[in-house]
């Protein structure tokens, strides 16, 4: 499976508002699993079985949690069973198709 998440708390000590030391510890966490994942401006993206996953999801979140009092999640999933590799095969099948036309 595929899992796009986004963590952040909803409040902020830092003068810009900036999140960033938050996000640094969940991304950090997402590095330590050992799954194949994928950090982007706005979401990480990993890929591993449902409890691997989830369990990845969990701590990141706990580690934003330690940053403040309440913390927002976004979660979107590809659950496809039978399927490897597809952090980085979905997009080439696009980039296929963007090279035919």
């Amino acid at each position: 499976m595929l899992v796009a998440f986004s963590i952040a708390p909803t409040s902020t000590d830092d003068p810009d508002g900036s999140v960033s030391r938050a996000v640094a510890d969940a991304v950090r966490i997402v590095r330590e699993s050992g799954l194949p994942h994928e950090t982007t401006a706005m979401f990480t993206t990993i890929e591993g079985e449902w409890d691997e996953c989830m369990a990845v999801v969990k701590a990141a979140t706990e580690a934003v949690a330690r940053h403040a009092p309440r913390v927002s999640l976004v979660l979107k999933a590809d659950i496809r069973p039978g399927f490897t590799g597809q952090l980085a095969a979905k997009v080439e099948r696009v980039e296929q198709h963007l090279r035919e036309a």
